[in-house]
């Protein structure tokens, strides 16, 4: 059956209240404010409800059982992550396809036979406790890891014995956006953490005032050490680091998703006593972006964009911080700067060149040694490497390419791949371009592009575009069983590159946000024109789709040209640009979105705000709002709220429905069979809604 053959849906009951607020002297009606009690016993009945009406209408729609097929079928293969080293002994995950976590393996030598140290599929019924992060102990003895528990953020530290791979006692709770990194002595390790909640709220409370702690291997978390605080401050977070040589503690101290950044530097010493030492401001104007690299006794290596919006790598005495003592070490580029990993001798740059990887290296001096070859269009990611080894390891992927693992050998030159997963498609299946388009005011913007190889544009394809748009997060080519599967049905993929993310540094970072942020809507509105005027679809079968702040995107660009889509899928999505700063980490994102509160940045985000502007009566896209339940970085109630609106709303007969994955969050952790269905249900949808044969 199509979705044309479906007769108007009947939605839940959805009640509305009077609820009006003042924003700077605009009321502006908030009518499902109900939703935002997560565990009402009104809100769990709307969600069972909402769930039962999407599952009865993706029951009636052709293919789901074959997608479904596909798509485990795709997803069945072997897959590896990048290996990391600590005291000659070696850590790596590997899934064997269909598990829904990865498992985490260790050995002695490259040649060795593995043994499984940790298996988080054995610590939950339903797979939903996912390791999150995780560090060995300087002498390879101790594995640190956290979990996560249904999605969730909150996250529990646990020890690890390396040798008969069973747990100590220990455990360390109310952990959130946190390192683990061991002191010299492997005796212990930093880690960052918020006071336990006073309320009931757990999901949902404002998180503030995080706190850097040591703890001491077999002992409480009582007598944890705070090492650092700043008690009038309640917005900064501190995230510690220990340096290779085990001499200093850095503190990275951020407020909220802010791209600026502090260093704070604490002597370590011995490595005992961390609670005595001072803490050293070494670069605290809060001017630019700054990230410790390493270090060569007391000059820091530090990734920074201060006067460099691409990035470069600076030389920072300890004991002459100041500016006009830096040492420049990689000059900014033509390309962003997306990472430095320190390697013998030298460093590895990654770069993004047109949102695409670039290798570079670089000798200590910053002498430009060679760029390791990459294939084509696509992504390094895992990049591990130390100053102290010549080995090193990392993963690169692309739009249909599962993620390959490479050593490079540093003294050797010789790059080779490591561990090559194998998948069921043909690799030349399947082409990738990229095309640049003009945006509303000119700006030119990058676009990835996916489709079956020799496609005829012929203007009919059913097109699904994806941006993001936010927080200098760059969007580049990675690989998905999903996209797999939608190119076998002659779907194109399209990805827009939109200003608010990090393609291009942080110009193009600012340049789309706050009061900026309607020009990333219309970088992505433009994308879905061009697609149309190049004959790629037409709008009878373009669809958008977009996460997190992507999904505040796909529904900001939905309220706003309702004629240009014929499907939309908001994940996850801040629908309500006017709360988002009440719940959880949502104050943190001030910084990209501007304030609710400030008379100045209303405006822009009440016009960019979906749930604020949808109006009774307009002929929306068929739209498949997808949230979790348990999501404690954006509160379900965006979601929940948005989708009774536009159920009430909906002038056309095309469907308005909401997915709520039940024991499910942000997408952290999520399990493999969960990301199926997931997958499949998306599919299913486009593929009714869009007339896909």
């Amino acid at each position: 059956m199509s979705s044309s053959d479906h007769s108007p849906l009947t939605y839940p009951y959805s009640r509305r209240v009077d609820q009006v607020d003042d924003y700077h002297g605009t009321p502006v009606s908030d009518p499902y404010r109900w939703l935002e009690d997560l565990d009402s016993a009104e809100t769990r009945k709307w969600i069972v409800e909402q769930n039962a009406l999407t599952e009865d209408y993706l029951l009636s729609l052709e293919g789901r059982n074959e997608i479904r097929e596909r798509i485990t079928h795709l997803w069945n293969f072997e897959k590896f992550g990048a290996p990391f080293r600590e005291n000659g002994r070696y850590f790596y995950f590997r899934n064997s396809g269909l598990e829904n976590q990865s498992v985490l393996y260790t050995m002695g030598s490259l040649g060795e036979e593995a043994r499984v140290l940790l298996d988080p599929n054995q610590l939950s019924e339903d797979g939903t406790l996912a390791l999150v992060v995780y560090q060995p102990s300087p002498d390879g003895q101790l594995f640190a890891y956290s979990v996560s528990s249904q999605g969730s953020d909150w996250q529990e530290i646990r020890i690890r014995d390396v040798e008969n791979a069973r747990d100590l006692e220990d455990r360390l709770e109310w952990v959130k956006f946190s390192l683990i990194s061991w002191s010299r002595d492997a005796k212990g390790f930093f880690y960052s953490r918020y006071d336990e909640p006073v309320s009931d709220n757990v999901f949902a409370g404002a998180n503030y005032r995080q706190k850097l702690f040591h703890h001491r291997v077999g002992t409480s978390q009582e007598e944890d050490v705070l090492v650092y605080d700043d008690p009038d401050e309640k917005e900064r977070g501190f995230m510690g680091v220990v340096s290779e040589d085990g001499c200093y503690l850095v503190i990275h101290v951020r407020l909220g998703t802010e791209t600026r950044s502090r260093i704070y530097v604490k002597d370590l010493g011995s490595g005992s006593e961390v609670g005595d030492r001072r803490v050293v401001k070494l670069l605290d104007d809060f001017d630019a972006r700054y990230e410790f690299v390493g270090n060569d006794g007391t000059e820091f290596w530090i990734q920074t964009d201060n006067g460099a919006p691409r990035g470069r790598l600076i030389g920072v005495n300890l004991e002459h911080p100041e500016p006009e003592n830096w040492r420049e070490i990689v000059s900014e580029r033509d390309a962003t700067l997306e990472s430095v990993v320190p390697v013998s001798g030298g460093f590895i740059a990654s770069y993004l060149e047109d949102a695409h990887s670039r290798l570079e290296c670089y000798a200590r001096d910053g002498t430009h040694l060679r760029t390791l070859p990459l294939a084509g269009l696509g992504t390094v990611t895992e990049f591990s490497g130390k100053a102290s080894e010549t080995e090193c390891f990392y993963a690169y992927t692309s739009f249909t390419l599962p993620p390959r693992i490479y050593r490079y050998d540093i003294e050797t030159g010789v790059n080779e791949v490591f561990r090559r997963p194998e998948i069921d498609i043909p690799t030349d299946a399947f082409e990738t371009h990229q095309a640049f388009y003009e945006s509303k005011d000119g700006t030119r913007v990058p676009m990835f592009i996916v489709h079956r190889r020799g496609l005829e544009l012929d203007g009919s394809r059913p097109t699904l575009l994806y941006g993001y748009g936010g927080f200098n997060i760059s969007v580049t080519p990675t690989f998905a069983v999903s996209r797999i599967a939608w190119l076998e049905m002659g779907g194109v993929y399209a990805v827009a590159n939109i200003r608010g993310g990090g393609e291009y540094g942080e110009e193009w970072h600012q340049s789309g946000v706050g009061r900026n942020k309607q020009k990333g809507l219309d970088d992505f509105v433009a994308a879905g024109e061009w697609l149309i005027e190049n004959g790629y679809t037409n709008r009878d079968r373009l669809a958008i789709s977009g996460g997190s702040n992507g999904g505040m995107l796909v529904g900001a660009a939905m309220t706003q040209r309702p004629d240009l889509f014929a499907a939309t899928v908001p994940a996850v999505g801040v629908m309500d640009l006017l709360r988002f700063h009440k719940f959880t980490i949502g104050w943190a994102w001030v910084s990209d979105y501007g304030s609710p509160d400030d008379p100045a940045d209303f405006p822009v985000l009440y016009s960019c705000s979906p749930y604020h502007n949808l109006v009774e009566g307009t002929d929306y896209p068929a739209t498949l709002v997808t949230t979790g339940d348990h999501d404690d970085r954006v509160v379900p109630s965006h979601s929940f709220k948005f989708a009774a609106a536009l159920q009430a709303a909906q002038g056309g007969e095309r469907p308005a429905l909401i997915r709520i994955a039940v024991s499910a969050g942000h997408g952290l952790g999520k399990p493999t069979s969960m990301q199926i269905e997931e997958a499949v249900d998306v599919l299913t949808f486009l593929k009714g809604v869009l007339h896909v044969v």
